[in-house]
């Protein structure tokens, strides 16, 4: 349907934008319509429901619908940093010199944690990551799925529910769902080459991409193919030592993106047996070796060091992440039902190494140490066998036909821990501190493989009660072996009161299950505490551990086995589309999720009466200062506001012009804190299950409350300019202990622009992300270890600056 050409005078939000900034435009348009209209209107959606002609236009739920074109207008080659330049309720912090964090960075969907969003694509559950996020970073204690190896050359389009949807899809779908579609068919492709580097004058990066389809037996099915192999250097913004004594030796810290080269291929396949049977297949291989840094030792903080590292040196964490997948499965029609059977098998393997380091314990004992270090290797997987079955019946008394689904699946997940080389998680006795410098080994207590099966079935049931009422009801149960039976719904209706304008609301229940490697990884690690840490040491880097909540240390200090996470979701929203070109939506949420799942606060094991009770029970010799382990500690709420605003104008000969305007306001509050375990309070540990950093910071103001895009993209002929402002509000980072060391950080605008020139096949782009290079306010002093880490882990944004690039395509 063309886009009418209303005066300008009709226009005057577009106006006010047009006046603010250039930027682009992105697919989420939700026009109001009725429900025969919107048979002929709008993408056809699969995400939320499971009705065959339900459009993006008529949905009962917020959804976003994101092309591929828009992705590519963002200019970035990350999938994650692509999707936070275009859905405001999405952030993807990007932290560093964090351990584990720097390897999968992971996402966030109204500011919860990134294990709270289901990632699908193809419609299938797609497989997390084998690290599980442990420092003091967004995101803290979750095993999120790794968004980043899915190349973005290979998407059709993604949909993001912004919804509970947990009777729909089961666990993890509390903040609600990504589902990333793939491109299809034979037709078509695409060879694309982009390089650039940052204006600081470091994270140089080139990446290149192939996407072409194979036909199958003539015109009987497709083969399509997705290679992709990228590079990137590391970025440093780290600053020099501002103690006198080290004032001189000038910057030896780093902190920024780590060192990433990586390759992905995608396959995705179709092959029709009949007018009513196709066998479907896709998978994914993918590899990425990264190299992240830890904290400098200075040559002179032992005697030990100094005869190796004279001027000291920066231990180096390298990851060497595998990813694989395949996804069988056949579908078809049979008497008047759709049916699908699928197979589902994801894994992640990453190996880990600590280079440029040295074991003092092992030195000390041994004269000796290595410089490398083999640490040890994580691995998780999952497979799934899916049956679902749906089909329209149109009863008498209806005016329009009921879509009826039904399914089952069966779900096995497993975890493992391979441990390291000796030499990287040696203690020995004398007391000098153990392990790798930056990251220790796994060592062979913590080693093992764990497993569990899940069996879930659902009942959906959607249709239109009049002709402007369309409603929708689901229930799943679930029963895990671990931890045993939940049953989540959903409730959602739609009223079209004209053509134009609707109301929208939902009502759901959901849960989290807790992952196999929250319940059982365990790992040391040198960490720096501030001042004013919850182990009451003076500020530096100590040795933490954490610990599975059946070992033997966690239970003496007061563990107990983790629960589900169950989560009350309720939203209420309005469409209206008072042209064909302005499309308004906004809906207001409330999540409420009991017995979340967080990392403790590290419990100091240095004081003699703490000491004494673990020797006491067989337990001496502990290689940190502190430990902790995941616990169900909290209860929060989650209250927000989503609002999308677009408009096309049709300039005839001039071109065409699209604006949106989104925005997001999220509000997250801990409502309530479990009491200490009362061991703890026995022991006069001075203790608390949550400390202020996460009960105040992490799970609530340390994630901007507010974030606005305002996008525009311009085309006339062969030339396009396209451009994205974005506003990230104030967040604050909070000390453990003491308030007099928070930090509220500033809002900031950032500017991405790019001009596009169109010849033939080819497409050639030059842009500049954070083109004003835009920065994050400083760490205070006491937050900057000494001037060395000059920025906040916590900035939604980063801290690189301006990057400048270049793009040829050449598509078919």
């Amino acid at each position: 349907m063309s886009p009418a050409r209303p005066p300008i005078r009709r226009a005057l939000l577009p106006a006010a934008l047009l006046a603010l900034s250039p930027a682009f435009a992105h697919a989420q348009d939700e026009q109001a319509a009725t429900p025969e209209k919107a048979k002929n209107l709008g993408t056809v959606i699969v995400t939320g429901t499971r009705a065959d002609n339900r459009t993006e236009s008529s949905s009962l739920t917020p959804i976003d619908v994101v092309s591929a074109k828009v992705l590519q207008q963002t200019g970035t080659n990350d999938l994650p940093t692509a999707l936070s330049r275009i859905i405001p309720s999405l952030t993807f912090p990007r932290p560093s010199a964090a351990d584990t964090a720097d390897t999968q960075r992971p996402a966030q969907l109204r500011g919860l944690s990134p294990d709270q969003v289901l990632v699908l694509v193809n419609g299938k559950r797609w497989h997390p990551g084998a690290i599980i996020l442990t420092n003091g970073v967004l995101g803290r204690g979750s095993q999120a799925v790794d968004l980043n190896t899915i190349p973005v050359s290979a998407i059709d389009h993604i949909e993001v529910l912004r919804d509970g949807a947990s009777a729909q899809y089961g666990s993890d779908a509390i903040a609600g769902v990504i589902n990333i579609i793939l491109k299809k068919g034979a037709e078509g492709g695409d060879v694309e080459l982009t390089g650039g580097q940052y204006t600081h004058g470091d994270g140089r990066q080139w990446q290149g991409s192939a996407n072409f389809g194979l036909p199958l037996a003539g015109d009987r099915g497709w083969l399509r193919f997705t290679v992709q192999s990228g590079n990137q250097d590391y970025t440093n913004h780290a600053g020099a030592d501002t103690r006198p004594a080290y004032s001189g030796l000038g910057v030896n810290f780093r902190e920024g993106d780590p060192a990433v080269h990586d390759n992905n291929l995608l396959l995705n396949a179709q092959y029709d047996f009949g007018p009513a049977v196709q066998l479907y297949a896709f998978g994914h291989f993918g590899h990425r070796d990264s190299t992240s840094p830890a904290f400098f030792r200075y040559g002179n903080s032992s005697p030990l060091i100094a005869g190796i590292y004279p001027d000291g040196y920066l231990p180096l964490e390298n990851a060497d992440s595998t990813d694989r997948s395949l996804v069988l499965g056949l579908r078809g029609t049979a008497g008047g039902w759709r049916w699908d059977v699928s197979g589902n098998y994801g894994g992640n393997r990453v190996s880990y190494e600590t280079r440029h380091s040295i074991n003092l314990a092992w030195l000390n004992d041994f004269g000796d140490s290595p410089r490398n270090f083999d640490d040890g290797v994580l691995d998780a997987a999952q497979q799934s066998l899916d049956v679902d079955l749906a089909r329209e019946f149109s009863p008498g008394w209806l005016p329009n036909p009921v879509t009826v689904a039904f399914g089952a699946e069966y779900l096995r997940q497993t975890y493992g821990i391979h441990a390291g080389e000796p030499a990287s998680w040696y203690v020995g006795t004398s007391g000098v501190s153990g392990g790798a410098q930056g990251f220790a080994g796994w060592q062979p207590v913590s080693a093992g493989s764990w497993s569990r099966h899940d069996v879930a079935e659902y009942l959906d049931v959607e249709t239109n009660l009049t002709d402007r009422l369309g409603v929708s009801a689901a229930v799943r149960h679930e029963d895990y072996t671990d931890f045993g039976n939940t049953t989540s719904g959903s409730l959602a209706g739609r009223f079209d009161f004209t053509d134009g304008f609707a109301l929208r609301a939902s009502a759901s229940t959901g849960f989290r299950a807790p992952s196999l490697a929250q319940q059982h990884y365990s790992t040391v690690s040198s960490l720096y505490y501030g001042e004013g840490n919850s182990l009451g040491l003076p500020a530096g880097i100590y040795n933490a551990g954490l610990v599975p909540v059946d070992n033997q240390v966690a239970r003496l200090l007061g563990a107990e086995p983790l629960k589900p996470e169950k989560s009350h979701n309720y939203t209420l929203g309005a469409v209206w589309s008072p042209t064909a070109a302005l499309t308004l939506s906004v809906d207001a949420y409330q999540i409420r999720i009991d017995n979340r799942i967080v990392l403790s606060s590290s419990i100091a094991t240095t004081g003699p009466t703490v000491q004494a009770y673990l020797a006491a029970n067989g337990v001496s010799n502990l290689n940190y200062s502190g430990v902790s382990y995941f616990t169900n500690a909290a209860d929060t709420r989650t209250r927000g506001v989503d609002f999308v605003a677009t408009y096309l104008a049709d300039l005839g000969d001039a071109g065409t012009l699209q604006t949106t305007l989104s925005a997001n306001y999220n509000k997250n509050e801990v409502t309530r804190v479990k009491p200490n375990p009362a061991v703890l309070d026995a022991l006069g540990v001075s203790f608390k299950r949550l400390d202020r950093r996460d009960i105040k910071g992490l799970m609530a103001d340390t994630t901007p409350r507010s974030k606005l895009i305002l996008s525009e993209q311009y085309d006339a002929g062969r030339w396009g300019v396209t451009g994205t402002l974005t506003r990230y509000g104030r967040y604050t980072a909070y000390n453990a202990t003491n308030y007099a060391l928070d930090q509220t950080f500033s809002p900031k605008w950032l500017l991405d622009l790019a001009v596009n020139y169109n010849v033939d096949r080819w497409s050639f782009t030059l842009g500049a992300d954070d083109a004003l290079d835009t920065y994050p306010d400083k760490n205070v002093a006491a937050n900057s270890n000494n001037g060395t880490l000059p920025y906040s882990v916590f900035s939604p944004f980063g801290y690189n600056g301006a990057y400048v690039y270049g793009k040829v395509a050449y598509r078919w």
